[in-house]
């Protein structure tokens, strides 16, 4: 996997201000396509917040922007993001859950172009992010993955999927994903 140090840095500045998202692997991150998609509204309440609810993110309902894919983030702005894994390979999630919301949350295969699930969540949470809780459980900010033997053929070509981060907060209603590119090897 590939990563980036100033893309961790400016996660770590961005969720310093309010709920949750994934640092590791790197996520998609607003950038010039989705402002052309979104506008810069859109991008401005990324930036200003990155770990806000989707609920929070403006958008001027053009017809390539979808909030609820990958908070907007476009593929073209995140190209030099895009993870390569094989077939069983286990990978780490971090999270960072500065304002926990309870609610379920999970980790799914997203056909990016219908914005549909593909197979099963790779992980799955009923009781997620617990703000009753004095301590979070481990698993809710540090989890892994196991990628599927088998996609269908699916998820060959950068850009064709995401594993999404998927949370809702059911007191607040409010709703948090991340989204991370990657290629089947």
């Amino acid at each position: 996997m590939r990563t980036s140090k100033s893309f961790s840095a400016a996660l770590f500045v961005a969720s310093a201000l309010a709920h949750g998202n994934i640092t590791s692997p790197p996520a998609r991150q607003p950038g010039a396509a989705m402002q052309q998609a979104c506008g810069a509204d859109a991008v401005s309440a990324i930036l200003s917040d990155g770990t806000g609810p989707l609920e929070n993110i403006p958008s001027n309902g053009g017809a390539n922007c979808n909030i609820f894919l990958c908070k907007g983030a476009q593929f073209a702005d995140n190209q030099a993001l895009v993870q390569q894994f094989s077939a069983g390979e286990v990978v780490d999630f971090a999270a960072q859950l500065p304002i926990p919301h309870e609610g379920p949350a999970n980790v799914s295969i997203i056909d990016t172009a219908t914005n549909t699930v593909i197979g099963d969540p790779l992980i799955e949470f009923d009781s997620y992010a617990d703000e009753n809780l004095a301590t979070l459980p481990p698993n809710n900010t540090a989890f892994s993955v196991t990628m599927p033997v088998d996609l269908g053929g699916a998820c060959q070509v950068a850009g064709e999927c995401v594993m999404q981060w998927f949370w809702f907060g059911t007191s607040a209603q409010q709703t948090y994903e991340n989204c991370v590119d990657f290629v089947m090897a």
